[in-house]
């Protein structure tokens, strides 16, 4: 996963170590020698994640980290505090002061780089939905979102699924001084609870007796009622493996048994924080959306909102040498079906193929009518590689699908043609990239259609 890191350290020997493993990794780094220079750093480069030193003269990580959350433009950077105390109140202080995380020296490179992969996973989608707000100022549809993370976290609800009994008293009475906790001990009823009810974070025991922890946060991760719900798992606290894995699987975080009370009401604020601010942008987003920049028959973007996005998304992925591809995909043949079934038939289809586009996509993808039977699917930080496979199982989708046509009659098989590119590094622009695309599909459509064709115009390799 490509992404710049700020380090921030006064020991040029740290700074170093630091930088070469992050470079192994293929991350872009960035460094600044104490609090004031990174304030400065952060305010300049907006970094995906940022790897922070405690001791430090002048001002030291705890107060940088208070100044970064209070930043509203930096606030939504994840932190992650590296250091050599070790003491719980040295961690609490920390996580207290905004961070996300807050690993101890010598450093365990694993815990570290499966840290940032989530966190920097998180970050993405939050830009994107700044990004989308700032597209929508520019249209002048809405005012720009003016919040950085809600401070006042109390009242939320939480979901905790454990069926220790002792462990789940303390964790409810704990809680439950500023939250609403509803705790159930069963798997099973933690599913269907899950995705009936409405929580801001859901925590679940690894150590269940009757069932997989680790599996049912997943399934729960996979419902699209709680795919952004945040998610913590209490894992043993020599049981690294599952650490890691939970984090892998896009769990939010995890905390170990026995639970340090106080460390995981730290955890769960930074995490309840994040959601509402991601909920505030998603908000202020959908009450903005109307036919000004939305597609009236399917709900997607418009050409025009696609446009004016397409501009910003590579004005950025250029500023951050980061991949973007686009796809175009045009359903075959589709005047037949207006021609046999007529039109109210064919909007049917259109409507049935925006919803296979939508369900296919990514929650960072941006999908857009583009005229006719015409779609395009923007994919940011998605490589020519990634880009080919999302759009080859695109096409199966759409071939495998029945669509419903009106009751009593068979449903329709149809297929689509794909044209993909990625934008180039060397003087591409958002209409170029467009065109590459639109080439590509003409390609396509002509070879028989039922295809993906691919720009010919090469992107260099590990850009």
């Amino acid at each position: 996963m490509t992404a710049q890191i700020l380090v921030v350290d006064d020991v040029q020997a740290n700074i170093k170590l630091l930088e070469a493993k992050l470079s192994s990794e293929y991350y872009d780094v960035i460094t600044a020698r104490d609090g004031f220079e990174a304030l400065t750093q952060a305010k300049e480069h907006k970094p995906d994640l940022i790897l922070l030193d405690v001791m430090m003269p002048g001002m030291d990580g705890f107060e940088t980290c208070k100044k970064l959350k209070e930043d509203i433009e930096l606030s939504h950077i994840p932190v992650v505090m590296v250091t050599a105390l070790s003491e719980k109140s040295d961690r609490l202080k920390g996580l207290e002061s905004g961070a996300d995380d807050f690993l101890t020296k010598p450093i365990n490179d694993m815990a570290l780089f499966a840290r940032m992969r989530s966190l920097v996973r998180i970050k993405l989608l939050l830009d994107e939905l700044r990004l989308r707000d700032k597209t929508s100022l520019q249209m002048g549809i809405q005012p720009d979102v003016k919040n950085a993370f809600i401070s006042d976290v109390s009242g939320a609800r939480i979901l905790l699924v454990d069926d220790d009994e002792t462990q789940g008293k303390q964790i409810v009475a704990k809680l439950g001084e500023i939250y609403t906790v509803e705790w159930i001990k069963d798997s099973e009823q933690a599913m269907v609870k899950s995705t009936q009810e409405n929580f801001d974070t859901i925590i679940i025991s690894t150590l269940l007796s009757d069932a997989d922890g680790l599996r049912l946060a997943s399934q729960i991760k996979s419902h699209v009622e709680t795919r952004n719900v945040p998610l913590l798992v209490f894992v043993d606290e020599d049981d690294s493996r599952t650490m890691f894995k939970a984090l892998e699987m896009g769990i939010n975080d995890y905390l170990t048994v026995p639970v340090d009370k106080n460390e995981m009401t730290a955890r769960m604020r930074t995490q309840i924080r994040r959601k509402k601010y991601q909920e505030a942008l998603k908000s202020t987003y959908q009450q903005s959306i109307s036919m000004a920049i939305t597609d009236g028959l399917t709900g997607l973007y418009n050409r025009h909102y696609l446009n004016t996005h397409l501009d910003n998304m590579v004005k950025q992925s250029l500023q951050n040498g980061k991949y973007i591809s686009l796809m175009i995909m045009d359903m075959d043949h589709f005047k037949q079906v207006n021609d046999t079934y007529g039109h109210d038939v064919g909007d049917m289809v259109l409507k049935q193929l925006a919803d296979i586009i939508i369900q296919a996509s990514r929650s960072t993808d941006l999908a857009a009518r583009f005229g006719g039977e015409e779609f395009v699917i923007l994919m940011p930080e998605t490589d020519p590689q990634a880009a080919l496979g999302a759009a080859n199982r695109m096409r199966e989708i759409v071939e495998a699908y029945e669509f419903s046509i009106g009751e009593g009659a068979p449903p329709l098989r149809k297929t689509a043609s794909i044209g993909l590119a990625t934008l180039h590094p060397d003087g591409d622009s958002g209409e170029s990239l467009l065109k590459r695309a639109d080439e590509a599909l003409y390609i396509a459509k002509n070879s028989g259609r039922n295809a993906v064709k691919v720009s010919t115009k090469m992107v260099p390799s590990g850009w």
